[in-house]
């Protein structure tokens, strides 16, 4: 597995999650227990994308710009995710917010995968994007666990 494909198989995951998160109703254990697992699943990835993804992309002039933006975009999504949990899950504002959420997230995976992972995949020997795919799914269990 190489580095496109391991963030590829996160940010499917991400789409079911928001998915599923957009579609409860009300204050209720499951939207409670989703907006968790979204939370976590996006501050993960975050993490480990940024540090098995992006710092080696900040490296090559090719890809540094669009690295920057990708790590901007992560900030707006943690704001947005910030202001869905401060938001009352019986609040007629949360699922507004939590459509945005999602909106911002897919509008970030999207330009991910059709525009980073081309220009990322000119900058990286197959090599590399076998080893990063090695050290973010490492980094991924450990946060899963808690480590």
């Amino acid at each position: 597995m190489n580095i496109f494909e391991a963030l590829r198989c996160d940010h499917d995951v991400q789409r079911d999650l928001l998915d599923q998160l957009t579609a409860t109703h009300g204050q209720s254990e499951r939207r409670e227990k989703l907006l968790r697992e979204t939370r976590d699943a996006l501050v993960h990835h975050e993490n480990a994308e940024e540090k098995y993804f992006y710092v080696p992309l900040m490296n090559a002039d090719l890809t540094q710009e669009q690295a920057r933006h990708s790590i901007a975009e992560h900030h707006e999504i943690d704001e947005a995710l910030e202001t869905l949990e401060n938001t009352e899950a019986s609040s007629p504002a949360w699922l507004m917010h939590a459509k945005k959420l999602r909106e911002i997230v897919l509008h970030h995976l999207e330009e991910e995968e059709h525009q980073v992972f081309q220009q990322a995949g000119k900058v990286l020997t197959e090599t590399e994007k076998r080893e990063l795919a090695d050290k973010y799914r490492r980094e991924m269990n450990e946060q899963a666990r808690g480590e």
